[in-house]
């Protein structure tokens, strides 16, 4: 018998949340008569009652087209490995213990766990320690399998699309290659539809490591066409063919993923050696996670909160909400997790690149 639901958003940030945060709470309260959890901070939450507060109908007024989340979240709070300081040392402590004893202390029957690859690994952990968990796929890198899209993606490809079609004009004016370096740690969906829809005349991704002196044939063949710049997509986890991704940041702990950054100079550094073009980089970073989401990532993300609440209602528990074709269905947290959605160097959207002429690196 469900009373009171939990909801939680952990990983990094992405245009929708709200509209899920939102579509949970008026479809628990108006169709079930439910009481809503907002937790805030991803997991770190239910370390702390503090954090946990009630959501009502009023609490989500107006919320459905901004960015972020009013919950908060936060990308490194795993409470299986949680990073404490012990005389001096940082340690890594199971906490799982105390957050499900806070999850029974709130007498919240179900949780819903929005996130991404790393976030729905925890609930994962947590369904089975017996607690009640549905999820909700969330990650702008569009990388998370059994679902065709996760909400997020498309509006950070509008933001990486726009990027290039404004670069365009700059690149042209001054006779320069333009590198726009965008998200894409492992999967490289964003910099290959957007250098798509976007006219990039090169696309460097994760899954196609590439080969450099392909990409600086690649604009001189450009320039002796009469083409006088070139424009470059680079996804932040691409990396030539025996070397490795570029790392900003190595991580700290078992809760944290390594920071990477610094491939676009890398390329436009590579890029000056061998062409005599001035070379400009861009980065656009954060920007890709803000800012209000489209049409699609409202619409999507309000089905699959109001399908979360729906799986609660019928006992689907340790599964997680996705959109096939045109229809939301459920799958298991565990096969959507198993392993990461990458771009296939021999697909369909692959050939339709080398058709129109881009360079993959390769």
């Amino acid at each position: 018998m469900i009373k009171k639901i939990g909801i939680l958003t952990g990983g990094g940030d992405c245009p929708g949340l709200n509209a899920v945060i939102r579509a949970v709470v008026k479809s628990a309260i108006i169709s079930n008569g439910w009481q809503v959890m907002g937790i805030e901070d991803g997991f770190d939450g239910l370390l702390d009652l503090a954090k946990c507060k009630q959501l009502t109908l009023k609490s989500v007024q107006g919320i459905l087209p901004r960015g972020g989340t009013i919950l908060g979240t936060t990308n490194h709070g795993n409470p299986f490995c949680y990073p404490v300081e012990q005389n001096g040392k940082i340690v890594n402590v199971d906490y799982s213990g105390m957050v499900i004893k806070n999850i029974r202390t709130m007498g919240i029957d179900a949780l819903i766990a929005v996130g991404g690859d790393g976030s729905l690994k925890i609930a994962l952990e947590l369904s089975k320690k017996g607690i009640a968990v549905v999820g909700v796929p969330k990650t702008i890198d569009n990388d998370l399998q059994e679902t065709d899209f996760t909400f997020g993606y498309n509006t950070a490809l509008e933001t990486a699309t726009d990027a290039l079609d404004k670069l365009h004009s700059t690149a042209e004016s001054h006779h320069r290659v333009m590198i726009l370096e965008v998200m894409g740690r492992y999967a490289g969906w964003i910099a290959l539809e957007s250098g798509i829809a976007g006219g990039a005349d090169v696309i460097l991704i994760p899954e196609i490591p590439y080969k450099f002196e392909r990409v600086c044939a690649a604009i001189k063949k450009r320039s002796l066409r009469g083409s006088r710049f070139s424009i470059i997509v680079v996804a932040e986890g691409a990396f030539p063919e025996g070397g490795s991704r570029v790392v900003a940041k190595q991580a700290g702990d078992c809760s944290t993923v390594e920071r990477l950054g610094g491939i676009g100079h890398y390329v436009a550094n590579q890029v000056e050696q061998c062409l005599d073009m001035d070379v400009r980089v861009t980065v656009l970073g954060h920007l890709q996670r803000g800012g209000s989401p489209t049409t699609f990532d409202r619409t999507l993300a309000s089905r699959f909160g109001a399908k979360a609440v729906q799986m609660i209602a019928d006992g689907q528990f340790g599964q997680m909400a996705c959109l096939r074709g045109r229809n939301i269905i459920t799958v298991p947290i565990e096969s959507a997790t198993r392993d990461l959605k990458l771009v296939d160097p021999d697909g369909e959207i692959v050939r339709t690149a080398l058709d129109l002429g881009i360079m993959l690196g390769r």
